[in-house]
């Protein structure tokens, strides 16, 4: 019968049980009979109950081999089982604590823990302890013997003892004794060819637990956890070094996402291996249809400016500056500066150059602004235009200066016919904003923006420096006022709901705001947003100006001087702030 299953093996024993209790009824029967023969005078041939009780003690000697051998299959079973089950797994603490429970389960011992080779250090080092209940220690409270541990590791040979303490190669020890320890099972971990840890398991109640069975046992096992472990820690590392890899992509792509310059890489076969959004849009070709493929091929208008160059960096790793127009199809031509680096591998000696790094930094805007103002140069003073130029130096932020606002609402949506369509409506509010922005011109103030159907001028910028801006920004208001009244009559609306204007002086934040590729000169502060309610407080018709303006301009506002008046309002409360505002109201008189 084959002993390939348990099923199979408990059934040879149960029938060789059956067999040896039928030679042991026979042997008595035989014993019984030769009696009785002796009493008649007769006897049984010789040797028949002697050769009976040989195949007995044979059939005792077969059973007690086939229960040890049912018993190593079932352990070598579950051994493979175990095997398996370790071999399915890539977490490293799951390996290591299902193979510490294998220890366990498969010896018998009461507890056990595993070192391993640090790869940073080469020191065996604690990595998992567990017992027969399959709970975790803790290194602190795992009392082992470290000169059995030590030498197992220095002599990568196992070491077996049936009771510590009378075993003369550790009776010795402190800790043997110390720690009561009797069955000790400690064993290599090696993996193709190199150990990489130790297995260790004891008993400190039970002698003579473990023999060479359970140490050979332990050997086979060690080796297929040792693997296990190995591979386990490998796939570790490679998720490391995949997760720094993707991290190090990542940090790659922002960088080059946020370079404002083009970058495109060639392999030494001119194969491009990389292009940046940058790039992209330089040269309005999508990332797509140009990688992993030839530069001459997927950008042939620029590898004719740029083969001359690529040829020298190959050849002789030098690098080099183009400056180039490029007709790129259907678009203007665009001014490039294109700066070529060799890459070279510096693992190689000496360094060898496996690519090529191509900067683009497109000029066009650039050359198109020196342009313009080379022609504005032609119209406006040179202190002007230097002052143009200047607004670039400020970068993002600016400075605190004092300044007049107009803020003007030229004409309430509301108050426009509702017959009109779009476009038409559109015509004539830009018609209502032209008049506001050209009394603003006209007194040299600096339109910031429109909003809606408002606006809002700026006076004593650093582009329209004047010590006059307060009665500038005055003037400007009252000839807005006449305009877009004016302006009202002509197109047939009521000049009743048309335009309320306010105007403060004070202090500002003037500059730059936005980002590196985007930015609007503006002002900032309190006092713009009281200018702003000024003019939100006004009735239509009417021309608001604070006492900060109002003192600026009082010796210019007296009738024999001017043919303006302002008449003081009772003071009211603004919006946003918790002083009352003292306001002025400017009349022409008739």
């Amino acid at each position: 019968m084959a002993l390939n299953s348990g099923a199979g093996s408990s059934d040879l024993e149960a029938r060789a049980r059956q067999l040896g209790a039928a030679l042991d009824a026979l042997i008595t029967a035989l014993h019984e009979r030769r009696d009785l023969l002796r009493q008649i005078g007769m006897n049984l041939p010789p040797g028949t109950t002697s050769g009976f009780e040989i195949i007995r003690e044979e059939m005792t000697f077969l059973l007690d081999r086939l229960r040890t051998g049912t018993a190593e299959l079932a352990r070598y079973r579950a051994l493979a089982e175990t095997a398996s089950q370790l071999a399915a797994s890539l977490d490293v603490q799951q390996v290591l604590d299902e193979a510490m429970d294998s220890v366990i389960a498969l010896t018998g011992a009461e507890r056990g823990y595993i070192l391993l080779r640090d790869e940073d250090s080469d020191e065996m080092v604690f990595s998992v302890a567990r017992n027969l209940e399959r709970e975790t220690l803790d290194e602190s409270g795992f009392m082992v013997s470290r000169t059995i541990v030590e030498q197992v590791i220095v002599t990568g040979q196992p070491v077996v003892t049936t009771n510590a303490q009378d075993d003369p190669r550790f009776a010795t020890q402190q800790s043997v004794m110390f720690f009561a320890l009797r069955s000790i099972l400690c064993v290599p971990l090696i993996a193709r060819g190199t150990m990489v840890g130790v297995v260790y398991a004891d008993n400190r109640v039970k002698d003579a637990l473990f023999g060479q069975d359970e140490l050979e046992l332990l050997v086979v096992f060690a080796d297929q956890a040792a693997v296990a472990i190995e591979n386990a820690r490998l796939f570790a590392r490679l998720q490391r070094a995949l997760a720094e890899a993707s991290e190090m992509s990542e940090l790659m792509d922002n960088v080059l996402a946020s370079i404002a310059s083009g970058v495109i890489t060639t392999d030494v076969n001119t194969i491009i291996t990389l292009c940046n959004s940058a790039a992209e849009t330089i040269l309005d070709m999508p990332r797509g249809e140009v990688l992993n493929r030839p530069l001459r091929i997927a950008l042939p208008v620029l590898y004719g400016h740029l083969q001359p160059a690529l040829a020298a960096i190959f050849d002789e790793g030098q690098t080099g500056v183009i400056e180039a127009d490029l007709a790129l199809p259907g678009h203007d031509p665009a001014s490039l500066v294109l700066k070529l680096t060799p890459l070279r591998s510096e693992q190689r000696h000496p360094a060898e150059t496996e690519g090529v790094a191509i900067v683009l930094d497109d000029l066009s805007e650039i050359k198109q602004r020196d342009a313009t103002l080379e022609m504005v140069r032609r119209y406006l003073p040179p202190a002007m235009v230097d002052q143009i130029q200047s607004l670039d130096g400020l970068g993002l932020g600016g400075e605190r200066r004092v300044i007049s606002v107009v803020f003007v609402e030229t004409l309430p949506f509301e108050a426009m016919p509702l017959e009109l369509p779009p476009d038409a409506l559109l015509e004539r509010l830009n018609l209502y904003l032209t008049a506001a922005a050209e009394a603003i011109h006209e007194q040299q103030g600096l339109v910031d923006k429109f909003i809606g159907s408002e606006v809002m001028g700026l006076f004593n910028t650093q582009l329209n420096p004047d010590a006059d801006h307060a009665w500038k920004a005055l003037q400007a208001a009252i000839t807005m006022r006449a305009e877009l009244q004016a302006l009202s009559a002509r197109l047939g609306q009521s000049q009743m709901r048309c335009c309320r204007i306010g105007v403060h002086t004070g202090i500002a934040t003037l500059g730059n705001v936005g980002n590196a590729t985007r930015r609007d000169f503006t002002a900032i502060g309190d006092m713009i947003n009281l200018a702003k309610r000024l003019q939100e407080h006004a009735a239509y018709g009417q021309v608001i100006i604070s006492d900060d303006t109002y003192q600026l301009c009082r010796d210019r506002l007296a009738p024999h001087d001017c043919d303006v008046r302002a008449t003081e309002r009772t003071t009211i409360q603004v919006r946003g702030r918790r002083q009352p505002v003292t306001v002025y109201e400017v009349v022409c008189p008739r």
